[in-house]
């Protein structure tokens, strides 16, 4: 497909609800927020949804950045998201959790790993805080090694390698995940003090370096089973996590 002129009245509402953050490599275009009612634990949750484009032009025309996208596959390439709950700008205390996306435990529901018990765990969190965000990163897959380079590190798993060595056998680091846009995400949509749900101290560092206000950390451990228990150690002995019950909620 090629590039559409859009009316100016889908533009005007489109525009409405983009904003353009600027980075070092470009721009962040931020869409939302969007009402998305969710099913979590057989209750309706409404969450505000948010969507974000990373792109090397800068522009306050955001038409005209509209009017390109159906010229790029963008089905290509997955976009990092946020699922904002209750007065997130405003409140004065807020979790958040930096999520990184894993096709098979989030989507399949595999118990090779906790992903997807933390992905459902920490919007419960949120919820029942009554103040949060969690940002689904789409580019973490694998500790940032991508779903098929995963594939193959499941394999070295399966032959006896753990997490950290399969991934470095391939080549790659053990971690190379990057939260730098979703912390400008983050900056965007909130000034106010944060608490990071997390076990993975390299997060909280994470924020921390950017300047973000970060009030404290709430531990996010469970669905502990005969099938993850390898990897769970692997993520406190040799990844550095820090082993805390405390995902029942205060």
């Amino acid at each position: 497909m090629g590039n559409v002129m859009m009316n100016e009245q889908v533009t005007s509402i489109l525009s409405e609800k983009v904003q353009l953050i600027e980075t070092k490599q470009g721009a962040l275009y931020l869409v939302g927020p969007i009402k998305l009612p969710v099913n979590l634990k057989g209750k309706t949750v409404h969450f505000q949804w948010y969507c974000w484009l990373d792109c090397e032009e800068v522009a306050d025309d955001f038409g005209k950045i509209i009017e390109k996208l159906s010229s790029i596959n963008l089905a290509e390439y997955q976009q990092s998201s946020v699922l904002a709950y209750g007065d997130f700008a405003n409140a004065d205390e807020a979790l958040i959790r930096m999520h990184s996306i894993c096709h098979t435990g989030d989507i399949f529901g595999s118990k090779r790993c906790d992903c997807g018990f933390q992905l459902k765990q920490s919007m419960q969190m949120i919820a029942d805080h009554g103040a949060g965000a969690l940002f689904y990163l789409a580019n973490h897959e694998g500790r940032g090694i991508g779903l098929f380079s995963k594939a193959l590190a499941y394999i070295l798993q399966e032959n006896g390698y753990d997490t950290v060595d399969a991934n470095l056998q391939l080549g790659f680091e053990d971690d190379s995940r990057d939260y730098r846009d979703a912390i400008s995400v983050l900056k965007q949509l909130r000034s106010k003090p944060v608490t990071l749900i997390t076990n993975n101290p390299k997060k909280l560092e994470a924020l921390e370096r950017s300047g973000m206000n970060v009030s404290g950390r709430r531990s996010l451990w469970g669905d502990q089973s005969e099938y993850n228990s390898k990897y769970l150690q692997t993520k406190v002995g040799r990844s550095g996590h820090l082993r805390e019950n405390t995902c029942n909620n205060d």
